[in-house]
C-alpha cells in the first residue's frame, strides 16, 4: 500500500497525526470511532421514524436527501479516520465535537423540512467543512499532496454548504429543491475529483485507502441500519396483541433482516475487503464500492424497516389487498438492496451477478399482485425473493469452486 510522502510542508499542524505502519493495528477500528458510531444509529432512527410517521412520496423525497447527507457525513469521516490516527488526542477532540454536532443535527430529522431546518443544515456545514480544514492542517506538514487533495475538498464541501443553508431560510417548498442541487453536488465532487480552478483535480494514486478498515467501517454501518430493522419490529411487535397473525408478521420482518444480512455479510462483504485491501491503487475502487454504492444498501435497509412497521400495523390491508404505497415499499425496498448488492459485487471485481439483478426485477413485479395479496403475504413473497437469491447465489459459487478445482486437477 502506498505511504504518505516524507517530504515536509511549510504550513500546518506540527504534530504528525498520521496513521503509520501497514494493517495490522495500524489499520485497527478505533473505540473512538465506534463511539462516534453511536450518533448515527439515533440518526437512521430519525430517518425510518419519519418516513414511517409521515407515509407519502414528499416524506420519501425528503428522506432520501436527508439520507444521503447522514450517509455522507459519516463515509466523509471515515475516509479522514482511516489517514488520521483516532488515537491521537486532537483527532479524538475532532471526533467528539463532530459527535456533538451530529446529534443537534440529527435531533432536527423529523423537523428539517419544517421548523428546525437551520438546526440541520448548520451543523451539518459546521462538520462537513471543519473537518476538511482540520484535515488539510493535520496533513499539511507530513503529507503535502493529499492536504492539498482536502483544500479542494473543503472548498466544494463550503460551496454546497452554502447552498444547504440557503435552503435553511426558503419555505419548505423551495428548500427541496436547494437541498437536492446541494446532495446533488456533493454526489459529483469525488466523481469530478474535486477539481478546483488553478490547483486542479486530486489524483487517485494519493488515496492510498488502508483497505481492511475502510471495509469494516462501512460494514459497522450497514450494521447499524440492520440494527435499526430489529429495532422498528421489535417496538412495533411490542405494542400489538399476541396472536398468530402478529407473530407471523414480526417473524416476516425478523426474516427480511437475517436474509439482507446474510446477502451482504455472507456473500459479498469478506470478498470486497479482500479485493479493496490487495489493490494497489484502491483509491477509485474505494469511492466507488465504499462510498456511493452502500448507500443503496443503507436506504433499502431503512426503507424495508418502514415497510415492516407498516406490515405488522395493518398485515390483513384493506379487504384483503395491500395498498400502493406499502406495496411500494415492501418490494421496492428489496429491489434496491438487491441491486445496490449487484453493483457491490461488480465494483470489487466480481462479474455482474444476475441472481442479484434477476431478483431485484422479481421483487418489482410483485408490486403488480398487491391487488389479490395482503401486506403479510406480500412480505413473505419478498421473502421468498431474497431467499431464492442467496440460494441461487451459493449454488453458483460452488459449481465456480468446482470448475475451478477440475481445472487445477487437471493442470
Amino acid at each position: 500500500m502506498a505511504t504518505p510522502s516524507d517530504s515536509t510542508g511549510r504550513w500546518g499542524l506540527r504534530t504528525d497525526l498520521l496513521r503509520h505502519g501497514d494493517d495490522g493495528d495500524s489499520s485497527r477500528v478505533g473505540y473512538v470511532e465506534l463511539f462516534f458510531d453511536l450518533v448515527f444509529v439515533f440518526a437512521v432512527t430519525q430517518l425510518s421514524h419519519s418516513l414511517i410517521a409521515h407515509p407519502d412520496g414528499t416524506t420519501l423525497a425528503h428522506t432520501l436527501i436527508l439520507g444521503w447527507a447522514v450517509w455522507f457525513l459519516w463515509i466523509d469521516t471515515t475516509w479522514v479516520t482511516n489517514w488520521l490516527d483516532p488515537d491521537r488526542v486532537p483527532v479524538r477532540v475532532m471526533l467528539l465535537v463532530l459527535m456533538l454536532l451530529g446529534l443537534l443535527m440529527s435531533s432536527a430529522i423529523p423537523e428539517a423540512f419544517d421548523g428546525k431546518a437551520m438546526l440541520f443544515a448548520a451543523p451539518f456545514v459546521a462538520i462537513q467543512v471543519g473537518r476538511s480544514v482540520f484535515t488539510a492542517l493535520a496533513m499539511g506538514r507530513h503529507w503535502p499532496e493529499n492536504a492539498v487533495n482536502f483544500v479542494r475538498i473543503s472548498m466544494w464541501l463550503a460551496t454546497s454548504g452554502v447552498l444547504w443553508l440557503v435552503g435553511a431560510t426558503v419555505d419548505a417548498e423551495q428548500r427541496i429543491w436547494w437541498w437536492g442541487a446541494a446532495a446533488l453536488l456533493d454526489l459529483a465532487a469525488p466523481r469530478a475529483m474535486f477539481w478546483v480552478p488553478g490547483l486542479g483535480p486530486s489524483r487517485a494514486a494519493t488515496w492510498s485507502v488502508r483497505g481492511h478498515h475502510m471495509a469494516e467501517r462501512v460494514s459497522l454501518f450497514v450494521i447499524i441500519s440492520l440494527g435499526e430493522s430489529i429495532i422498528v419490529a421489535g417496538a412495533a411487535f411490542a405494542e400489538l396483541e399476541i396472536d398468530p397473525t402478529s407473530v407471523t408478521a414480526f417473524l416476516a420482518a425478523f426474516a427480511s433482516t437475517v436474509l439482507m444480512w446474510l446477502l451482504y455479510f455472507d456473500r459479498s462483504e469478506r470478498t470486497g475487503s479482500h479485493y479493496l485491501s490487495s489493490r494497489r491503487d484502491p483509491g477509485m475502487v474505494a469511492q466507488t464500492a465504499y462510498t456511493y454504492i452502500p448507500y443503496l444498501l443503507v436506504m433499502g435497509i431503512v426503507l424495508t424497516a418502514v415497510g415492516d412497521e407498516l406490515v405488522l400495523q395493518h398485515p390483513h390491508g384493506h379487504e384483503g389487498a395491500t395498498d400502493g404505497w406499502t406495496a411500494g415499499l415492501v418490494c421496492g425496498a428489496a429491489a434496491v438492496y438487491l441491486v445496490g448488492n449487484a453493483l457491490f459485487r461488480r465494483a470489487t471485481g466480481g462479474p455482474w451477478s444476475w441472481p442479484h439483478l434477476t431478483g431485484a426485477a422479481l421483487a418489482v413485479a410483485l408490486v403488480a399482485l398487491r391487488g389479490g395479496v395482503t401486506p403479510l403475504t406480500l412480505s413473505w413473497l419478498t421473502n421468498g425473493v431474497l431467499a431464492l437469491v442467496f440460494a441461487a447465489d451459493v449454488l453458483a459459487a460452488r459449481r465456480r469452486s468446482g470448475r475451478d478445482a477440475a481445472r487445477s486437477s487437471e493442470t
